[in-house]
């Protein structure tokens, strides 16, 4: 679709994306928006959480307000009531105000301008630009035309006095749902369906969140978005692809009614994630149906849910702005949403030991009874973040996988006889054999340790061929709980038409380990504080379920990174 109304860019703004240019263009020539700053808003429908695609949306349009030094509104589309509720409306600012944007005083619902909407709603009949509609539903779609049809209604002669009359009985209730519509008379012969007489009211007796029981007749979004836009005096209204169409709507409205303001509105495509499914009807149905753990579910692309997992503020806006604004549809890989986290959290989290599948070590030339400690860096890439203390035994925990008995070509880790290998800061040591279980299951591993090689270094120098290994000691270390998260689909299109996006869930998204071993200071650890479990990957403390004495560790993305720049 040609973009209408939209003066030619010029070649000094081609470095810019094309929202910033349109709008640079704007100030430039002044006009509609002569001594007015740039104003914006972010007007999600209160029927839902905040998900990952919103983040673009939310990124545009407060980045924007900043980029200017302007205004950004944050304003609840609450002008469907059968979808809303009070809980989402706080779950959305909470998620906002965790991104790290702010909206200030301009906090606003549409349903705020439902008497104004009514009003112009009114102005538009008596201008012969409204008229009631009596078409049931079938009808409207039998009368819709085509392509090469236009569309008909036999109502659209009706009198102006008489379509008032019956759009203020429509008001007070007169009439049962679906008996009537209120539509806008344009053009029936529009090559543009939204141009066809749109119904910009319809009747719905129902109760609303903030408008109890006030109004049985509710605007349509194409109708009440640029009437909301125009009184808060919007200047660019900054929204998804799917409303370049309605965008002659818009500007009909903005025109025929008696408004403050004349808001420009601009499209950009939405963001589309593989492996995710972002309809918030379909993410209600995985919550619905118990396929989640509610909204906030760490393999949920929520908001909340991103936040439970482990995923930073930075790491989310980092990746939008690095993805870019654009016109065509395209689809970000999850990995690169991952890769944003990664980088994020490599400079940030705290360095850990913690041993997930654990296996008891004894050092058999330790002393029995001695323990000492040593002082490891928290970060190296944050010495501001200081040092911590651990302790050493006889006896420390291993990974399972980081033994075997009978090892395979070119395994560097632990085998009886087998090469030394480092314990991460502590000393070498030197596998000497294990004892199993009746059902041949090795429970204890024996090694012996070089006194003279503290800190991994060996006093006379000597090439180490083995791995390093991380530990934490037996006599001090606690028990917790690690929640091992993969991707909610095993389908990188679970959202494409030809599927049900149901039978794409990944039966294998969710593994949860326990007795697993953690360093002791971790027992002090706050939600939702966040960690590099050394050689294992990115955890943080979950937010709901971990509690003193019952540590649950979520891990947010594993060390190493599969996205390729």
């Amino acid at each position: 679709m040609a973009e209408e109304n939209m003066t030619p860019i010029t070649e000094e703004a081609e470095s810019k994306h094309f929202i910033h240019q349109f709008i640079d263009v704007d100030i430039a020539e002044g006009g509609r928006f002569q001594g007015m700053a740039v104003h914006t808003r972010f007007p999600p429908e209160p029927n839902g959480y905040l998900h990952i695609g919103h983040c673009k949306a939310l990124c545009i349009d407060f980045g924007t307000a900043e980029k200017y030094g302007g205004l950004c509104n944050l304003r609840m589309d609450d002008t469907n009531p059968t979808k809303e509720d009070v809980e989402y409306v706080q779950a959305i600012q909470e998620d906002i105000r965790w991104l790290g944007f702010d909206w200030g005083d301009r906090f606003f619902y549409a349903s705020d301008y439902f008497e104004k909407m009514y009003e112009c709603a009114e102005s538009l009949i008596k201008k012969g630009l409204a008229y009631v509609c009596q078409l049931t539903p079938e009808e409207f779609k039998e009368y819709r035309g085509d392509v090469n049809t236009p569309a008909r209604s036999p109502y659209r002669d009706r009198p102006v006095e008489e379509s008032l009359d019956l759009f203020r009985r429509m008001r007070a209730g007169e009439f049962p749902n679906g008996a009537m519509t209120l539509r806008a008379k344009i053009d029936l012969t529009s090559g543009n369906f939204n141009m066809r007489d749109p119904v910009i009211y319809r009747i719905n007796h129902m109760h609303h969140h903030r408008q109890g029981d006030k109004w049985c007749i509710y605007p349509m979004y194409d109708f009440a978005h640029p009437i909301e836009d125009a009184m808060e005096c919007i200047t660019h209204s900054l929204c998804s692809l799917e409303f370049e169409a309605h965008r002659p709507l818009y500007d009909w409205v903005v025109a025929s009614c008696d408004l403050p303001s004349k808001p420009r509105q601009i499209e950009f495509a939405r963001l589309g994630i593989n492996y995710t499914v972002m309809s918030k009807r379909k993410l209600r149905q995985l919550v619905e149906e118990g396929k989640v753990d509610r909204w906030d579910d760490p393999r949920m692309p929520t908001l909340c849910g991103l936040r439970r997992r482990g995923y930073t503020p930075a790491s989310i806006r980092n990746f939008c702005d690095r993805i870019g604004v654009a016109k065509a549809s395209s689809t970000v890989e999850f990995a690169f949403l991952e890769h944003c986290l990664r980088e994020d959290l490599n400079e940030t989290a705290r360095r850990v030991m913690a041993v997930i599948r654990p296996v008891k070590l004894v050092i058999t030339n330790y002393p029995e009874g001695q323990s000492e400690t040593f002082e490891v860096e928290n970060n190296p890439n944050r010495p501001e973040d200081g040092t911590r203390t651990i302790t050493f035994s006889r006896e420390i925990y291993v990974e399972v996988e980081d033994f075997l008995e009978t090892p395979v070509p070119k395994y560097k880790r632990l085998y009886p006889d087998g090469p030394e290998c480092r314990l991460k800061g502590a000393y070498l040591i030197r596998c000497t054999g294990c004892r199993k279980d009746e059902n041949g299951n090795v429970v204890e591993i024996y090694a012996v340790y070089d006194p003279d090689s503290r800190g991994g270094n060996p006093a006379d120098g000597r090439k180490v061929k083995g791995a390093t290994i991380h530990w934490v000691d037996a006599a001090t270390a606690v028990d917790a709980e690690c929640r091992l998260y993969d991707n909610l689909f095993s389908d990188p299109s679970p959202d494409a038409a030809d599927k049900n996006f149901l039978d794409c869930i990944n039966p294998n998204s969710l593994e949860v380990v326990t007795g697993c071993k953690v360093e002791a200071g971790l027992a002090e650890a706050v939600a939702p504080a966040g960690f590099q479990f050394m050689r294992v990957g990115y955890f943080c403390l979950d937010s709901k379920d971990s509690r003193p004495g019952h540590l649950v560790f979520n891990r947010s993305v594993g060390l190493k990174d599969s996205f390729k720049m």
